[in-house]
């Protein structure tokens, strides 16, 4: 799985005119499913965002988590990670996960958050979706799986 997180004051996401998810301060998470992607691949990552320590303390510091503020993750499916393009103009996905197997795993990762006590809002998975958010730093990481150390 690839995450791409940003921390954010407020983001929402729509589609066909309909705001379907919102959050407050938390973090907006761009995911992406890998076709060899599993069960491991979804605690590691629910763990790891719900504990990374990017939220400023009273001193200034990023030392406080997603749980130590109380913050809510919006999570929005995104196929696109995966794209590759070293060769040609136009991007291939081969290495996305076939829709059915990403939208059960996008689903389940979600779950994991919640039952980590994470308020989760999310997009509509293969919908056209408008992302707004402000994002607040700017803090934004990126966290895969399949390459832990990207």
């Amino acid at each position: 799985m690839r995450a791409v997180i940003q921390r954010v004051a407020a983001a929402s996401v729509e589609t066909e005119g309909e705001v379907i998810g919102r959050i407050g301060r938390g973090l907006l998470i761009l995911l992406g499913v890998h076709a060899a992607d599993g069960e491991k691949d979804i605690a590691y990552l629910a763990d790891k965002i719900c504990n990374l320590r990017i939220f400023e303390d009273e001193a200034g510091k990023m030392n406080l988590s997603l749980l130590d503020i109380g913050g809510s993750a919006l999570v929005v499916s995104q196929f696109t990670l995966y794209a590759d393009t070293r060769r040609g103009r136009r991007p291939g996905f081969t290495r996305a996960a076939p829709p059915e197997m990403a939208e059960s795993l996008y689903l389940q990762f979600c779950e994991a958050l919640a039952a980590r006590n994470v308020p989760v809002a999310t997009g509509r998975f293969a919908a056209h979706m408008d992302v707004s958010l402000t994002n607040y730093g700017p803090v934004t990481i990126i966290i895969d799986t399949q390459q832990p150390d990207i």
